[in-house]
């Protein structure tokens, strides 16, 4: 039941008047580090070695990297996706798709329906439609290579002119 108001500026002085030094023989009772040695040697034994230790000291032989973990993230393997439609309208997309499957029957025969990836665009002022294709079931010597895709009506990609006009002066 320590209660921190007892310990201030005010209050201490007049405890060390009371009761003395409380740390006064602290020196008279040495104690050993033996017990952490004989840890430490064990972790070292055991291949656990020292915690990393901050970037401004040297690295020592063998300490693995020092960079937090949420950042030492390993490579992601990317999906095979090959886009197959853009058109603002989903079912000139869906009809791509459709030739799509003609043109290459026999990669489309291992697809699975959760292969077939239909995404609603959001453009300035409208939707658009892209689908894609996830080729993971294919085997990779029957995967077709990217194409133009069909239809390729991408509302993102305007020709000529920028939508954006310059300021008048």
């Amino acid at each position: 039941d320590c209660k921190p108001g007892d310990f201030t500026v005010l209050t201490v002085p007049a405890l060390f008047a009371a009761r003395g030094d409380a740390h006064a023989d602290m020196d008279t009772h040495p104690g050993s580090l033996e017990k952490l040695l004989e840890m430490a040697a064990r972790d070292d034994a055991a291949g656990l070695g020292d915690a990393p230790w901050p970037p401004h000291f040297r690295k020592t032989e063998g300490e693995g990297t020092r960079v937090a973990p949420s950042r030492a993230k390993k490579t992601r393997v990317k999906m095979s996706l090959v886009t197959i439609a853009n058109s603002p309208d989903k079912d000139a997309a869906l009809a791509g798709l459709d030739r799509w499957k003609k043109r290459h029957a026999e990669a489309a025969g291992y697809l699975e329906s959760d292969d077939v990836l239909v995404d609603s665009m959001r453009g300035r002022s409208s939707t658009w439609t892209r689908i894609r294709v996830n080729l993971r079931h294919v085997p990779e010597a029957m995967r077709p290579a990217q194409e133009t895709p069909d239809p390729d009506d991408d509302p993102t990609r305007k020709t000529g002119r920028s939508r954006r006009q310059p300021a008048k002066r």
